[in-house]
């Protein structure tokens, strides 16, 4: 199984208080309904654009995962939590295509003066350059080469017309045109949301895909928690951007299935006391390269027989089943966590194996590879010190 990373390549906020200020290079994202004083009854509210390289997705869709039909290969949204208050009992974020092209611009929050060189609540290239919709319509536009319908939404009370434009259909095809991942207080506050149909809109083969020109994706919160005079409910979710100086900048997460199973002459491991170890590391990577990690297992104290060679270099196969992940080794975090559907081990008359892709993985950091596998009715995690670095090249 596989799993690739893409980054961004721009991202930024809409701020519907400062409606021509543009935040291309600030460290953070912001979907938020914020409240500044008990005698404003309108509270800011702010939204953010988030885009991916076509090219990029295009290459991994046909060269990389082999098979564009969008049968055998999911794409997830990923968002790193960088802060998070007012959250209600439940509350929604809605991820949506967006529907003009846009500009990400050089601005950061509430530069002096503040910087009006790309998208905004107003406008979607500098200022004055390119309105998010006209609020008299008409609500259809021509996005790439299809007849595509989109809407919008602002409170005039609060706000002049803007706050971007979403996808709501298209002429040619009946793909899903928006995601929603829903919060509590105690709920993991990162985004991991399904938008594959979403991507099949720009990149998909076939009659009914690639019926959409890339502009990203809209992530604002749901419309019950937009513009509300009850102070009480003020919710902000704040993420790191592709400008953040830590590990978690937004990607776009290809997870296919490349798994293949052929053990040739290779027994089945089934001891109650297996050793495995992860081979084929070199313990320095760079950020473009891949590599196929082996495996090779065997009981830990063999039984003894009467042959001409070691019995220690007898390779064993795991069951099949079993599934790897990588952590961060500063912060035990799973950069790829084990997945019974993409992160399975492969075999092939040598050993078992797995592939990994750098690309996805920060640079200059330790990584630690583990194994999981089911044998002889115990379950094993294999920690047994496989590290490697991934470095700038």
């Amino acid at each position: 199984m596989a799993v690739f990373k893409l980054f961004p390549e721009k991202d930024t906020t809409l701020y519907s208080m400062f409606p021509l200020m543009n935040t291309g290079l600030d460290s953070q994202i912001e979907s938020t309904a914020t409240a500044f004083s008990p005698s404003d009854p309108n509270p800011q509210v702010s939204r953010f654009l988030i885009q991916f390289n076509t090219s990029e997705m295009l290459d991994v869709a046909n060269n990389l995962i082999g098979d564009n039909s969008g049968v055998d290969w999911k794409a997830y949204l990923r968002l790193f939590s960088s802060q998070a208050t007012g959250l209600r009992t439940n509350t929604t974020i809605d991820i949506h295509l967006t529907a003009k092209d846009w500009a990400m611009g050089t601005g950061l929050y509430l530069d002096d003066p503040i910087t009006i060189n790309g998208a905004c609540w107003a406008n979607t290239q500098y200022s004055g350059s390119g309105q998010w919709f006209n609020t008299a319509g008409p609500w259809t536009d021509t996005i790439g080469g299809y007849n595509v319908s989109f809407t919008g939404s602002y409170y005039s009370s609060s706000s002049i017309a803007g706050g971007g434009s979403w996808v709501t259909g298209s002429v040619s095809s009946s793909w899903a045109y928006s995601s929603s991942v829903t919060f509590n207080y105690r709920s993991d506050l990162d985004v991991t949301s399904d938008v594959t149909q979403m991507v099949y809109h720009w990149i998909g083969s076939g009659s009914a895909y690639n019926d959409i020109a890339n502009y990203g994706f809209l992530v604002k919160l749901s419309s019950g928690s937009e513009f509300q005079s009850t102070k009480e409910i003020q919710p902000e979710l704040k993420y790191f951007s592709i400008d953040t100086s830590t590990i978690y900048p937004p990607h776009l997460e290809f997870r296919w299935d490349d798994f293949s199973w052929n053990t040739g002459s290779m027994g089945l491991l089934s001891t109650t006391q297996p050793y495995v170890e992860v081979a084929e590391n070199p313990g320095t990577f760079y950020p473009g390269a891949k590599n196929r990690f082996r495996i090779y297992a065997r009981p830990e104290y063999p039984v003894r027989v009467w042959q001409t060679s070691s019995v220690y270099t007898t390779n064993y196969t795991l069951p099949e089943g079993s599934t790897w992940a990588i952590q961060d080794l500063d912060t035990n975090e799973y950069v790829i966590n084990f997945d019974p559907s993409y992160t399975k081990i492969s075999s092939d008359s040598t050993s078992n194996y797995f592939d990994v892709w750098m690309n996805g993985l920060e640079p200059e950091r330790y990584y630690k590879l583990l194994v999981s596998s089911s044998i002889a009715g115990a379950n094993y995690i294999f920690d047994n010190k496989y590290y490697f670095k991934v470095v700038n090249g």
